[in-house]
């Protein structure tokens, strides 16, 4: 498992597919988050044990109209933080700092999403739905209120699933869709951040 990528990862993945299409190499590209956890998970740490659930989730990206698609994205990463979430030396089993990385997660996220949607050169009242990286509530809520978004406009499934690493954004982008939260020509921001520390934010007008 590659902790420098995974809760990141899908964003990358879905930047890194659009310009595929974008450039004619592909017509088509499959984008997968999947983690196993439980293979490094420390079942005596609590401060761990509890947090991360096993997932996957996929997307599949293609060519649309001019108006739609991705219409910004926003990728970094800091390296001086990768010991913060990383794999122990003796067992390679997770290690996580919890108050580094949150400290560093409702920063990073609120800065990216604020960044993102600047790109795009859409205000904050014209997003229709937050798509978070789903690894802790009071990070997400501190996302949303970074963008004074109501409630009803973050979509939310760590109740559900728990942090799922790489495949939380798919599962959640899934959920939003087959409960009917996401429309034709809806502005979406979806952002995470992972090991590494690394950290990538999108935004995309959904639809054809």
């Amino acid at each position: 498992m590659d902790l420098e990528a995974a809760c990141s990862g899908f964003t990358y993945g879905v930047v890194t597919g659009a310009q595929f299409i974008q450039t004619g190499a592909y017509k088509h590209v499959v984008v997968v988050g999947a983690d196993k956890l439980s293979k490094i998970t420390d079942w005596d740490d609590r401060s761990t044990a509890v947090l991360f659930g096993d997932g996957a989730g996929a997307v599949v990206l293609g060519p649309v109209s001019e108006d739609k698609g991705l219409l910004s994205f926003v990728l970094g990463s800091d390296g001086s933080g990768g010991k913060y979430l990383n794999l122990k030396e003796e067992n390679d089993k997770l290690y996580m700092n919890g108050r580094e990385v949150f400290r560093f997660a409702v920063r990073k996220m609120g800065d990216a999403s604020l960044e993102v949607l600047e790109k795009a050169g859409l205000k904050k009242e014209e997003l229709d739905l937050l798509i978070p990286h789903q690894a802790n509530i009071r990070i997400m809520e501190a996302s949303r209120e970074r963008l004074d978004l109501p409630e009803e406009k973050m979509m939310k499934t760590v109740h559900k699933y728990g942090n799922t690493s790489a495949s939380s954004i798919a599962l959640a982008l899934v959920d939003a869709v087959q409960e009917g939260r996401v429309h034709d020509g809806d502005n979406l921001l979806l952002v995470g951040f992972g090991g590494g520390l690394t950290w990538g934010a999108l935004v995309i007008r959904w639809g054809k």
